[in-house]
């Protein structure tokens, strides 16, 4: 897997340490030679070439903006004149482990074990030309040869572990952070998606995900090359094993569909191979025109509901390739599901709140109309017979017309989307709160002990809306006289209370918010924005006697 830019500017200021200490402890073992005057040049470079790597380290932490680096060929030259002025292997020795560490991380594992094999033969051949061969120092020779391509091996390898790991975590940090609620679902999958198909170098990434709600699956598809906006293919239930395969806990690789021995898994739970793989049946194969694939579950609520498979790879697929995806998909399962959630409850409350516009045209203005209309038809009647009557009540439609238009103008004004911030949530609920007496009339102390309120606009934002739904409610439906209204803050929470005098909720009791979501009731919209907030929602009604309407949000 390859690094991402920001990563490899880590891990070349990792090697620059490296280095920096590498050529300390190189300079040590010098130090501890018996002087002679080939070693005493080798301390003279290796002095000069420390500073070149702590100039390269000052560089790298005051110049950010600047790729500096050392070459690999560079320091593979260094460490053949280490060889050829160090009077014994010891100080090549240790510089070499340096360079075998730093090969695995920018080489790979592959091109590393053959530097360390050529490394072996230079030095066989610098110790056979120094060095009669004699019999007696076979095993010496050996355990010089096979430690040297042991060593760079092994150094090599745990570089390559190290850059890996390093690009992995630097892979799941990008890809949580995608999952962004305010950018939307199908762009925040677009971009997971991408960068899934990019890291596993594949055509094309798929999500398929089953809505048992609206018993539909919908795939999300999105190509190495895509760029716009994706939207999701709605499919048939019936289709559902086509994409999310009859094993739900399988984890299936295919590098060619249409060879038997190209393929592996094994089940999620038990770790075990699987005896049979699954395999997508073949018009699934042409629509999506599948030549390779992975496939992993991905689990939502505890059970597998969804799926991701990435598409013909340009390279040959390995069993830790599907062991890192199934890793991946492990660690954007929770941030996925809450992602969907999130985008079931946006889509309940737009429903919602249809709804309850709906009802209130209806039940309001509509019927308004009826009754003007109505009342029009017996004044055209009256105008010649009765022209006083006629004008008194066209005087009464008047005043009609006009309470009409100042409810669907509060209507209007209520729907608009509205920006609110910490310092600005007191002012407008007390402004809120002086129109709320004007038009319904009613008594309403509002207690506001939040002057240093800090709260995120969000949260500001649904607790505003919460507020003035809950004192549109009572207004219409509760048949109340005084209402109560207490906004406080504390060190760990928010709270926003509406404590009113009128007939109360249908049923007795304190409830919480999963018990009413659970018995379906309160108002749906509160419930919702609470949720959308993390906050804690409690309603307490008391039936021809009042109720209370209490919302606790965290900080922090």
């Amino acid at each position: 897997m390859r690094p991402h830019a920001a990563e490899r500017r880590h891990l070349e200021r990792q090697i620059t340490y490296a280095r920096a200490v590498f050529l300390i402890l190189t300079l040590t073992a010098l130090f501890l030679e018996e002087p002679q005057q080939h070693g005493r040049a080798c301390l003279v470079f290796l002095l000069a070439y420390l500073v070149v790597a702590v100039g390269l380290l000052w560089l790298q932490q005051t110049q950010r903006h600047i790729d500096w680096r050392v070459p690999m060929p560079v320091d593979l030259g260094v460490l053949g004149v280490v060889l050829l002025l160090a009077p014994s292997i010891v100080p090549f020795w240790l510089l070499y482990l340096f360079v075998a560490w730093a090969a695995g991380i920018r080489w790979g594992l592959q091109r590393s074990i053959e530097l360390a094999g050529g490394v072996t033969l230079v030095v066989l051949l610098h110790t056979a030309y120094y060095a009669r061969p004699e019999w007696s120092q076979f095993l010496s020779w050996v355990a010089l040869l096979a430690g040297t391509s042991t060593a760079g091996v092994g150094l090599s390898f745990l570089g390559e572990r190290y850059q890996r790991q390093a690009a992995q975590q630097s892979l799941l940090a990008r890809l949580v952070g995608m999952l962004q609620v305010e950018q939307g679902t199908a762009e925040s999958l677009r971009f997971t998606l991408h960068e899934l198909a990019n890291a596993f170098q594949c055509e094309k990434a798929i999500l398929a995900f089953r809505d048992t709600d609206l018993e539909r699956m919908f795939l999300w598809i999105v190509s190495e090359d895509q760029q716009g906006r994706i939207t999701p293919e709605s499919r048939p239930l019936s289709q559902a094993d086509a994409f999310l395969l009859s094993r739900p806990e399988a984890l299936v690789c295919w590098n060619s569909i249409d060879s038997p021995g190209r393929g592996f898994g094994w089940d999620r739970r038990t770790g075990r191979a699987l005896a049979e793989l699954p395999v997508i049946p073949e018009d699934a194969r042409k629509e999506l025109g599948l030549r390779s694939f992975m496939n992993v579950p991905m689990d939502f609520g505890g059970h597998s509901a969804a799926r991701i498979m990435l598409c013909n790879g340009r390279r040959r697929w390995w069993p830790q390739d599907l062991h890192w995806l199934d890793q991946v998909v492990c660690h954007l399962g929770l941030p996925l599901h809450n992602l969907f959630l999130l985008r079931h409850m946006r889509a309940r409350a737009i429903e919602h709140e249809r709804s309850r516009i709906s009802r209130d045209i209806h039940d309001g203005i509509l019927q308004t109309l009826l009754s003007v209309d109505m009342q029009l038809g017996v004044l055209q009647r009256k105008v010649r017979r009765a022209p006083d009557q006629a004008a008194a009540g066209i005087e009464s439609l008047q005043q009609t017309v006009r309470s009409e238009t100042t409810e669907l103008r509060r209507m209007v004004t209520d729907m608009r989307p509205i920006g609110v911030e910490s310092a600005d949530l007191v002012e407008l609920m007390q402004g809120f709160a002086e129109r709320f007496r004007n038009e319904s009339g009613l008594a309403l102390d509002l207690l506001l002990d939040a002057d240093d309120l800090q709260a995120p606009d969000r949260v500001c934002r649904d607790l505003f809306q919460i507020y003035r739904e809950a004192l549109h409610n009572v207004k219409k439906h509760a048949h109340a006289t005084h209402v109560v209204v207490k906004l406080w803050q504390s060190d760990t929470q928010v709270t926003l209370m509406i404590d009113d005098n009128g007939q109360g909720f249908s049923f007795a009791g304190r409830y919480m918010g999963d018990e009413l979501e659970r018995l379906r009731l309160g108002p749906i919209s509160i419930k919702e924005r609470a949720r959308s907030v993390g906050g804690l929602l409690t309603v307490e009604s008391t039936p021809g006697h009042g109720a209370r309407l209490t919302v606790e949000v965290p900080l922090g």
